[in-house]
């Protein structure tokens, strides 16, 4: 079959705008009805034996979060606004159920669990603040032993911007985050999703444009980019994940450009943007570290004088937040493990003789590694099985690696061969450490969610093999039909993206998986 006409830049620079209007139209309509919703399915039955919470005894409040994640968040965010405060929340007092002279003089969780050991009964409660309260109420907390003081486990620079939104609205119209709860949350969800959101699919497009050889692979691309990823359900929900995907994609735009026009002020954006990306994503050094290795490479001076202050200011300003929150340079993670997690009550804290069910008790309940590696790449929350185009890319990321073909004289695309090798080992050294050092599926989410940053490498890289199909009839409706599977599962429970995948969901309804 002869290749179809190519059009002119000013048409597709016309086609991009509409698929870019469609999926910036679509989020806004989710995020104005953006609110979480009860569903029964979601619940267990009076005689169930399921991990799953109780069906409310009375109607819920209507709040537009939806999450431990989110909610954990916003709480940091509005204890900076209306308290001045890093703490969301406090440990009152210890109640006691034994009249025992040591146990009424205990307040240390520590003391607490050694008494306990020791036979004698005890209790704490009484535990306040704003993440305790309705539509802020979380498991992303941390204990502070010694101050008895709960802190956001989220890396705080997203939720410190997030302030400086809540403080403006606060300001300017004098709105309340719990008065005008919907007002404020959807206008944050405004800036924070929908304004990189264009961002993103406007400079992916332009890297389309120039990368693929065809307007087929190119249209492809950009429209997978707006309805086919993991970035499209976690739009209306206040998260780290999208905003990372976006600064990842500015990275590559900003080092593309450095490599083009040598300007310093590139380099700065590109450092700037991949600093950006590892705050809200840690594994995400590895991005800023080969991007850092490339512009090296081409000019050492302006990589060190401009790339590399550019990275260290972001990641500077995160870790001097955590210091301020928490007393250490190092994220919250860190502390996982430690009674920081494991105070009494927490959700992470397995007690001696206690078997608690779920997700994120996976990989304590004795999964084998393989297995969670199966269920990683290709199972209930796999990212090629969720999102089976991506299958494309990694061919096409070996067509790129040996034909090297695609925006080589481009003015905003990186050369096709640099971003195969970029791509390749990036994802080869993100995924093998979680593959290596964790069993975390990212808890209630609808995919492998801190893989998302990954989405604009991988999306390129479908461009060659796309290129290729497009000649063949055949090859582009298998193509098709892989886009049509991962825009199902990418819209599957819309209204929520804190909701298992519809693989799980199937799986656990067979009696294949029962966490």
């Amino acid at each position: 079959m002869m290749p179809l006409p190519e059009s002119t830049p000013h048409a597709r620079s016309l086609v991009y705008g509409l698929l870019i209007t469609l999926a910036v139209g679509v989020t806004l309509g989710r995020i104005a009805s953006a609110e979480r919703l009860n569903e029964p399915s979601v619940h267990r039955g009076e005689k169930e034996d399921r991990p799953r919470p109780p069906w409310p005894s009375k109607r819920p409040d209507p709040w537009p979060t939806f999450s431990s994640n989110d909610r954990s968040r916003f709480a940091l965010a509005r204890a900076l606004v209306e308290e001045g405060t890093w703490v969301v929340g406090r440990r009152d007092r210890v109640v006691v159920t034994a009249s025992a002279p040591a146990l009424l003089a205990a307040t240390h969780p520590l003391e607490l669990i050694a008494l306990g050991q020791a036979g004698l009964t005890a209790r704490t409660s009484a535990d306040s603040g704003i993440i305790f309260q309705d539509g802020f109420q979380s498991v992303d907390k941390v204990l502070n032993p010694t101050t008895l003081e709960y802190y956001s486990t989220k890396p705080p620079l997203l939720s410190v911007l997030v302030a400086g939104e809540y403080w403006l609205l606060k300001q300017l119209f004098g709105w309340d985050m719990v008065r005008d709860r919907f007002l404020v949350v959807r206008t944050i969800l405004l800036i924070t999703n929908v304004l990189p959101l264009l961002l993103y699919l406007w400079l992916l497009s332009r890297m389309a444009d120039e990368l693929g050889q065809t307007d087929w692979a190119r249209y492809f691309v950009v429209g997978a980019a707006g309805f086919a990823t993991l970035v499209t359900p976690f739009l209306i929900s206040l998260n780290n994940h999208t905003v990372a995907t976006t600064a990842a994609t500015v990275a590559l735009y900003a080092t593309a450009r450095a490599l083009r026009s040598g300007g310093g002020s590139w380099y700065f954006l590109a450092g700037l943007a991949a600093g950006f990306t590892a705050c809200n994503d840690l594994p995400a050094l590895a991005l800023a570290g080969m991007l850092g290795l490339g512009l090296l490479f081409r000019a050492p001076g302006r990589a060190l004088f401009y790339y590399l202050p550019g990275v260290l200011l972001l990641c500077g300003t995160q870790m001097a937040l955590e210091y301020a929150q928490s007393g250490q340079l190092l994220p919250t993670y860190f502390k996982f493990g430690t009674p920081w997690y494991e105070y009494e009550g927490s959700h992470w804290r397995v007690p001696e003789g206690i078997h608690k069910r779920g997700i994120d008790f996976a990989g304590r309940n004795g999964e084998p590694r393989e297995v969670y590696a199966f269920h990683l790449l290709l199972g209930h929350h796999g990212w090629f099985s969720l999102m089976p185009l991506m299958l494309l890319s990694v061919p096409g990321m070996f067509v790129w690696l040996t034909r090297g073909t695609g925006g080589e004289r481009g003015e905003f695309a990186p050369p096709a061969r640099s971003l195969a090798v970029c791509s390749l080992v990036v994802s080869l050294v993100v995924i093998g450490f979680y593959l290596y050092r964790s069993d975390n599926y990212g808890g209630w989410s609808n995919g492998p969610r801190w893989l998302m940053w990954l989405t604009p490498l991988w999306l390129l890289s479908l461009l060659p093999i796309l290129d290729l199909l497009e000649g063949n009839r055949w090859g582009r409706l298998f193509a098709l039909l892989l886009l049509v599977m991962s825009i199902l599962s990418m819209t599957y429970q819309y209204w929520n993206p804190w909701r298992h995948p519809w693989i799980y969901n199937w799986l656990e309804s067979t009696g294949h998986i029962n966490y």
